[in-house]
């Protein structure tokens, strides 16, 4: 019995554009069309939004697996759409700025932002960076509709738990306790760099190296988020982010996790210290 090739490849093309799925948020409709047809050429599904309105009834009904956010929204702020995102949504996010609006960028990758395109961009360079976040985040599941299913039994390979500098991390269950034995919010790309830090204490970690480990080994050179993730990290568990005790910069390499770290798990000793 021979395979319908042409059905068959539209079948598999209609799956991977569900898992694709941009949300391109722009006011102006001329940016929108545009960016549509180009994303649309590459294979991706597309959805738009003019204001937060829209945003947020595209996250409510689920699939969006990436926005591409305009700062400035007429009556509303990007930034502040952004934070607004990242209070329940994990999406990654690209902010698309003017090339004078330095501080808008800074603060929207603080707030969240995954990476950021300055006007006028090449649309070319619009998709490789898309791409190159999904390759980020894609042992991260597309975003869904907002309700959550059960978490599944945990065996005892995934009761690690990590303590450090009057914290705890599960990072299988995508938990820290901060010192005031409050959870701490952590969006997961971030809670995934300070896993990698987590299984290397005291390791000078190049920021290939740590690409490398959030990204998959077939990261784009275009990337250039690490050292605003390690920022927006360390305001979360440093008690002086401006002096950072916990995750340290080595001047020219990169960065160590200096702090002592006890390990909780039922495979090895108990209190196990790296």
């Amino acid at each position: 019995m021979y395979r319908n090739c042409d059905l068959v490849c539209e079948a598999e093309k209609e799956a991977n554009l569900t898992e694709q799925t941009v949300l391109i948020v722009d006011d102006d409709p001329k940016i929108r069309t545009l960016l549509r047809n180009v994303l649309e050429s590459d294979g991706f599904a597309v959805q738009e939004a003019e204001a937060a309105d829209g945003v947020h009834q595209a996250l409510s009904q689920g699939h969006i697996s990436l926005i591409t956010l305009d700062i400035h929204l007429g009556k509303e702020n990007g930034v502040d759409l952004a934070r607004d995102i990242r209070r329940t949504s994990d999406v990654p996010i690209i902010m698309v700025t003017g090339k004078d609006d330095v501080i808008d960028r800074i603060v929207g990758l603080e707030v969240g932002a995954d990476d950021y395109i300055t006007k006028p961009f090449h649309v070319r360079e619009v998709t490789a960076r898309i791409r190159s976040v999904l390759r980020r985040t894609k042992d991260h599941a597309a975003v869904q509709p907002q309700e959550h299913a059960a978490p599944e039994p945990q065996d005892t390979k995934r009761s690690r738990h990590y303590c450090f500098d009057g914290m705890t991390a599960i990072p299988d269950e995508l938990y820290l306790m901060d010192r005031n034995n409050r959870e701490c919010v952590l969006t997961s790309g971030d809670f995934k760099l300070l896993t990698v830090f987590l299984e290397r204490p005291k390791r000078v970690l190049s920021r290939d190296q740590l690409m490398s480990h959030i990204g998959g080994i077939d990261w784009n050179p275009l990337d250039r988020t690490i050292d605003n993730q390690i920022a927006r990290l360390r305001k979360k568990i440093e008690r002086d982010p401006s002096n950072p005790k916990i995750i340290k910069t080595v001047r020219g390499v990169g960065y160590t996790l200096a702090c002592d770290i006890t390990i909780n798990d039922p495979s090895v000793s108990p209190g196990k210290r790296a």
